[in-house]
């Protein structure tokens, strides 16, 4: 599961502008099958809970269920989340001997693979390209070489300007507010130059900071959003090329990508072939101190008698420096290559035409600085869950009681890079979306949260009554049926700030009307860290999760009438056509491109991911997690854009 960065970043950037592994041969827990009868319950179930047995027939999910064990589970997962795979990294090696293990795996069970056209059928091959600051990229000043990520951290949005050469203007501490500006003294056109500043605020005589009320720093001398907020408006309206935040100490420098976060500096991310151009805009330089002092001709303590001068005059003075031309080399490097998701298809019998969707993604993050990042929870649980549920399936049908609708186990990569494996399944579907009955998607289920300790029998159920309430009955008659767990609905909250119902594959589902569950344990303290290994795992409570899983995906499959999706508001296909294109705004250096996407529009923005838009009325679409409205103008080829209390109006171009 991938962390959740909010998109409310979207506008504040462009303010900013600122060995092959043995595959078990046999299903795990393969002894002799004993079935058990259901009693009284065929005769008394609602239309939309589970599958009813015969009267006083027997049930034949239970003894299916029972072949999903602990031993089973510990198998799998021991193999895919060891050292020896390297944390999954999509693309890379260890995930390349996930998709193979998972590919014999499911040839090995008797699964067809449903791939047309693939070099293996059981592999839904697809193009990436990994991109990010070029780890050898240097900023030469005069015999002085200086390196990214030990002198400097980048945001690069317009490579060419940082590679052609820049001459900086300094600007002070870059202040403009009632009583201080630092930009009153530079009688020269700041427009469109090289700007650089020292980040953080001046302080007065006492050693307090100047701006700041009661000894506190005012939002200049923050961090992070907080500093790039509050000097977006001078950014905006000088529109800077490059600008260059000079930072105290070394040690705050080392700060910069934590305190940066949502700007990913120093990270890689992936992107799709044919993605919208990169970012335009200004680069955004984080400098040590040595290196700010070179760029102006001088040194740290240089700096320092200048930042005494200032304190000493309690407002903004004349600049002694005399900036020198740099040049950035090296820069963004973009590396193509494939990668895949895994699928298996088990055949259904008179509803052979629709398909159950069962969904885990087995990529994890790899291996940093040195250390594999196993990720035993994330997600090697529901992987390994989605191997056990498909060894339960095909035996059953092996055994005569095969399902009715058609089953599709689907492992997805690229998740933790942003549920990438899924959003190209769901675009280049083997089997059509509208023939996709529902996607139960498995992401941590291998743990007991804090909320829960003590107590292993829950599971959080998110999404079941987002698109299909007749769903949403059928899961909770299931569970209090068979299992039953405690079904806990805190992440389903809108309101919740986790926003995981946003955060896993399930999600690429759901914004093309197929309605989902996403099954998970929760959040714990070894989340994306080296330290969620197997030895965490709580294989009994696994093993009740998925078996509640397998019955649910049993009842969806085998019930005569296909799950009910809910009305809702749907766009005519003319408004949605008209909203399509590319639209700027002259309040703020952003563009948002519009595609269509499902039922609904999918927004760019300049430099930034895709995010999905939910159409709320005529003309009227949000994304809840950034709490961004979108409103078009039914007369005018315009729309406004609103988020937290900032509006802003769009032209098409």
């Amino acid at each position: 599961m991938p962390k959740f960065l909010s998109l409310a970043a979207l506008l504040l950037l462009a303010g900013a502008a600122a060995a092959q592994p043995a595959v078990p041969t046999a299903p795990a827990g393969s002894a002799k099958i004993k079935v058990k009868t259901k009693r009284g319950a065929a005769s008394t179930a609602a239309p939309a809970g589970p599958a009813p047995a015969a009267a006083g027939g027997p049930d034949w999910s239970v003894p299916y269920a029972a072949r999903i064990t602990p031993d089973g589970l510990r198998q799998d997962l021991s193999v895919l989340a060891s050292d020896e795979y390297e944390g999954r990294e999509t693309g890379q090696k260890g995930q390349k001997m996930a998709a193979d293990y998972l590919a014999k795996a499911f040839a090995s069970y008797g699964l067809a693979g449903p791939v047309p056209g693939s070099d293996n059928p059981y592999l839904q091959h697809f193009s990436m390209t990994r991109v990010g600051v070029d780890p050898a990229s240097a900023i030469k000043i005069g015999n002085r070489t200086f390196v990214v990520g030990k002198d400097f951290y980048v945001l690069l949005r317009d490579q060419k300007t940082a590679q052609a050469g820049m001459q900086p203007t300094f600007v002070g501490y870059g202040i403009s507010t009632a009583g201080y500006t630092d930009f009153a003294l530079d009688a020269p056109d700041l427009k469109n130059k090289d700007l650089i500043m020292l980040l953080g605020e001046p302080l007065n005589k006492a050693g307090q900071p100047l701006l700041g009320k009661d000894g506190k720093p005012s939002p200049y001398g923050g961090t992070g959003f907080a500093e790039l907020l509050v000097r977006s408006p001078t950014m905006r309206g000088l529109a800077p090329r490059n600008t260059f935040r000079i930072l105290p100490s070394a040690a705050a420098l080392a700060q910069v990508p934590h305190d940066y976060a949502q700007l990913q500096l120093g990270e890689e991310h992936l992107e799709f072939p044919g993605a919208a151009a990169g970012p335009s805009g200004a680069n955004v330089f984080f400098v040590s101190p040595e290196m700010g002092a070179a760029m102006l001709g001088t040194t740290p303590a240089g700096l320092a008698k200048y930042q005494k001068a200032v304190t000493a005059a309690g407002q903004p003075v004349a600049s002694p420096f005399r900036p020198v031309p740099i040049q950035l080399q090296g820069g963004e490097r973009r590396v193509p290559f494939t990668t895949e998701n895994v699928l298996g298809y088990l055949e259904g019998t008179d509803k052979k035409d629709e398909v159950v969707v069962l969904s885990a993604h087995y990529d994890h993050l790899g291996i940093k600085n040195g250390v594999v990042y196993n990720g035993a929870d994330d997600d090697g649980s529901g992987t390994a869950s989605v191997l056990a549920m498909a060894r339960a399936f095909i035996q059953a049908k092996k055994d005569g009681h095969g399902p009715r609708r058609s089953l599709l186990f689907l492992a997805n990569v690229g998740e933790e890079e942003g549920l990438l494996g899924s959003q190209y399944y769901t675009s280049h579907p083997v089997f059509p979306l509208a023939s996709t009955v529902t996607d139960l998607n498995i992401d941590m289920v291998g743990r007991v949260d804090t909320l829960h300790q003590g107590k292993g029998d829950y599971v959080y159920v998110v999404g079941a009554d987002k698109l299909s309430k007749d769903l949403n009955t059928l899961s909770e008659a299931t569970n209090q049926q068979y299992q039953p767990l405690a079904l806990d609905y805190k992440y389903n909250d809108p309101a919740d700030p986790e926003h995981i119902y946003y955060r896993s594959d399930h999600y690429n589902f759901a914004k093309h009307n197929v309605p989902i569950i996403f099954y998970t344990s929760g959040l714990h303290k070894d989340y994306h860290k080296t330290t969620d290994d197997v030895d965490k795992i709580d294989f009994p409570a696994m093993a009740r999760r998925d078996q509640l899983i397998f019955h649910t995906a049993w009842a969806v499959a085998n019930r005569d009438q296909r799950l009910v999706v809910d009305a809702g508001f749907v766009p005519a296909p003319a408004d949605l056509d008209r909203y399509v294109g590319t639209y700027a705004s002259t309040q703020i250096p952003l563009k948002i491109t519009f595609t269509k996407e499902g039922p609904g529009l999918s927004a760019q923005a300049t430099g930034q991911p895709a995010f999905p838009l939910e159409a709320v009325s005529q003309g009227v679409f949000k994304f809840d997690p950034a709490t961004i409205r979108v409103e078009f103008d039914a007369a005018k080829p315009t729309f406004t854009l609103k988020q937290g209390g900032g509006s802003f109006l769009f032209t098409k171009e």
